[in-house]
């Protein structure tokens, strides 16, 4: 099979497993008596969801939070997950270090040249 078909075929499949689970968060809000609804919680206790109004505080929650140690986040608004800006580049950090052999200690920025 052709490579840039296979990526079409896994693309249709992302989508339809997006609005599947969207459609799943919605149905499951619904489903709940008027005054129960929040628009916020987990489709099958697992995949994150959230349909309020996104504020300033949680974009900042879902994509820079130095406080949570997961790279993935509750999205601020949608289905799905974040990735955590703040720690991804940790991470990155970190492998650079481990990589170039630099300690823990100094940041990148601060390395001394010879």
């Amino acid at each position: 099979m052709n490579p840039s078909r296979r990526i079409r075929r896994l693309r249709r499949f992302a989508k339809l497993a997006g609005l599947a689970l969207t459609l799943a968060a919605i149905s499951q809000e619904m489903a709940k008596p008027e005054p129960e609804r929040t628009w916020h919680g987990k489709v099958m206790g697992f995949v994150p969801y959230d349909f309020r109004p996104p504020t300033w505080e949680r974009i900042r929650r879902a994509y820079w939070n130095p406080e949570d140690p997961r790279l993935f986040t509750d999205r601020a608004l949608g289905v799905g997950w974040s990735i955590n800006l703040y720690r991804a580049s940790e991470l990155l950090e970190r492998g650079f270090r481990s990589m170039m052999g630099t300690t823990a200690a100094g940041r990148l920025s601060s390395r001394k040249t010879a």
